[in-house]
């Protein structure tokens, strides 16, 4: 339910942007907006107060940011404030980022690799992703998990590239735990154990 209420005020934000040509002006002014509420959960809460009425918590608002942000943004915040939404606020720049982004074509891309990429390493990755993909450009996240053991594991939207050797033993597996062997039960778990433990140098 949340999900479709951030969607539905995050589309209608969207529209509004579109329509003035300001996408890039309330991108950047609702990620300020939602880091400072984030950096002053005080202040959030008391927007957010059931004890206060929609004027006290304009009142509240407009004092902070009025003159900061764009009339268009000042004016849906208050939308929000009115009908008990404003605590959506997150999730309506999560779907806003996504739509104004895929309209610049733009990407985000999280790479995961066992250890640290150098900056070569990082910048193949970019230049290949954005051979094989429509973006112009991408906002690149890494992260390491030291589980995959080699290769990496890349996710653009939901879209998932695995190349980590976790995830082919853990193909082989399932692969091997499929195979039905006439010499008794639990044979198929030992051999995977044996594949498994020789893949891994155990």
């Amino acid at each position: 339910m949340a999900k479709l209420v951030s969607q539905t005020y995050g589309e209608a934000l969207y529209e509004l942007a579109e329509e003035e040509g300001t996408l890039g002006q309330v991108s950047s002014e609702l990620k300020a907006l939602c880091g400072i509420l984030e950096d002053y959960p005080q202040y959030r809460e008391l927007l957010l107060h059931p004890r206060l009425d929609e004027e006290q918590k304009w009142e509240l608002f407009r004092r902070v940011f009025e003159g900061r942000i764009g009339g268009s943004l000042s004016a849906f915040c208050k939308v929000l404030l009115e009908k008990g939404r404003f605590g959506e606020l997150d999730g309506i720049l999560a779907y806003f980022e996504e739509k104004r982004l895929a309209h610049d074509r733009i990407g985000v891309a999280w790479v995961t690799s066992p250890a640290a990429l150098s900056g070569a390493q990082k910048e193949k990755i970019e230049k290949k992703l954005l051979e094989t993909t429509d973006f112009v450009s991408l906002q690149m996240h890494y992260a390491t998990e030291p589980e995959l053991i080699g290769g990496v594991r890349i996710q653009i939207g939901d879209r998932v590239v695995d190349s980590s050797i976790q995830s082919k033993l853990g193909a082989l597996k399932s692969q091997l735990m499929d195979i039905q062997l006439p010499c008794g039960t639990g044979m198929a778990e030992k051999a995977s154990s044996v594949v498994l433990g020789k893949e891994t140098g155990e």
